[in-house]
């Protein structure tokens, strides 16, 4: 057989194994049906329904209650008997002389926040990595995730007693180096940095742990690379821990920004004062007061509908800029 006859009889040999893999009729590879496939795979379904309940007992059905933003909600008659009321709540809080305050408030501590809460889990984490002892490690570990456990009430006890003019250990040594006492809580000038540094304190630790999650995630052989060509601690995280971490620090970030206006109630009523009411008074605390203890249902959830606006715009706005700039998003 020649050369050429041989490589003929070959490509007609493989013509006809592959033919008939071709030449299937599609009806062959029907896709698994939906309920068999539930059926085959029931235990992730089963362990899925507490997770599902939870969302639509506490996440969806409440959602029918925000219309009462637009009724003059009587809480004897009900939503269903309420009388309409139109967008006269969501004027009556534009229309409130504080508002602008309140916002104002709102957003600054918020922004303050973003700029020093954020980052701080990303730093430990960081931080953390970089130790070699494991022992030591999980030792720091401990400490930075206790303070998340502990109640806000405790918090400022401990704030209390570092800040006090009359026992605060920082006042005492003030005083000892011949300057003033300083009324830390009831100052204006100190109690937004108050507020957002003993969070701070609270939280980095256990806010860490998506991003030391991340970091573990990461290809060892990419710092090892790294070290081959001479890249130092600095480089190597430039280069290959911080785009490591990026996806989740990109994800965190924007759902931060859809909770702006949500700064939590009762880490500023804890610290909230007459003497600082000006400037820690925000829309959570406003909320309280006029909800809780004034009974304006219908006031209160047209600020919270208002507030869920303003969550979801920025929250988009955000995610389509993020997708444009590093092509990370959260859809």
């Amino acid at each position: 057989m020649t050369g050429n006859s041989l490589a003929t009889y070959t490509r007609a040999r493989r013509s006809k194994v592959a033919t008939p893999h071709v030449t299937l009729k599609a009806g062959k590879f029907r896709r698994e049906s939906f309920t068999r496939y539930v059926s085959r795979n029931h235990p992730l379904y089963v362990m899925l329904i507490p997770c599902i309940l939870f969302f639509i007992v506490f996440k969806y059905v409440p959602i029918m209650g925000s219309i009462i933003a637009f009724q003059d909600y009587k809480i004897f008659e009900g939503i269903l008997k309420s009388e309409w009321v139109g967008f006269k709540w969501f004027e009556q809080l534009f229309s409130y002389p504080q508002f602008t305050r309140l916002i104002g408030n709102t957003l600054l501590i918020s922004f303050y926040q973003l700029i020093f809460s954020f980052p701080a889990p990303i730093i430990l984490a960081v931080l953390l990595n970089e130790i070699r002892s494991s022992g030591f490690k999980r030792t720091i570990q401990t400490i930075v995730y206790l303070p998340h456990f502990l109640s806000w009430t405790i918090i400022f006890g401990f704030v209390y007693m570092l800040l006090s003019p009359q026992t605060g250990m920082i006042n005492g040594l003030i005083a000892d180096m011949g300057f003033e006492k300083i009324h830390f809580l009831q100052n204006n000038e100190y109690i937004r940095s108050i507020i957002v540094g003993s969070g701070v304190w609270k939280e980095m630790g256990w806010s860490s742990i998506i991003f030391l999650a991340a970091i573990a995630g990461i290809n060892p052989s990419l710092y090892e690379a790294a070290r081959i060509d001479g890249a130092s601690r600095w480089k190597q995280f430039l280069h290959v821990t911080f785009p490591g971490v990026l996806a989740a620090v990109v994800i965190l970030l924007l759902l931060k920004i859809g909770h702006l206006l949500d700064l939590g109630f009762e880490q500023i009523y804890i610290f909230l004062t007459p003497a600082n009411f000006s400037v820690a008074d925000v829309l959570d605390t406003y909320t309280y007061r006029i909800g809780i203890k004034n009974g304006q249902y219908s006031l209160t959830t047209a600020i919270g509908f208002f507030k869920s606006i303003i969550g979801f715009s920025l929250l988009v706005v955000a995610n389509r800029m993020s997708k444009w700039l590093t092509g990370e998003g959260l859809y």
